[in-house]
């Protein structure tokens, strides 16, 4: 799906899995729940602006935006988490 949206191409898949998540429905693609509906999305493909598609992809996809997400995440971690107190060694005799 994401690699198809990459090239601005539209896409037409089931509901289930990560599917609901990935398409943006009557905007990447069309979400459908059955046969009949895929083959009623197909003559609505011309709805749909390929170069916005790509677009989304860019928005949501690629490496440099999934990475950026990653640190943001991270960051958080970092500033949700206590403060560790230092550990006091002392000495044996």
């Amino acid at each position: 799906m994401i690699e198809a949206m990459a090239c601005g191409t539209p896409v037409i898949a089931f509901q289930s899995g990560s599917v609901p998540e990935v398409i943006d429905d009557g905007i990447t693609g069309f979400v459908v729940g059955a046969e009949e509906q895929a083959v009623e999305a197909i003559k609505r493909l011309r709805e749909l602006d390929r170069h916005r598609i790509r677009e989304r992809f860019e928005e949501r996809f690629t490496a440099r935006r999934m990475a950026q997400d990653y640190i943001l995440h991270y960051r958080d971690l970092i500033a949700r988490s206590a403060p560790r107190t230092p550990v006091q060694l002392t000495e044996l005799t």
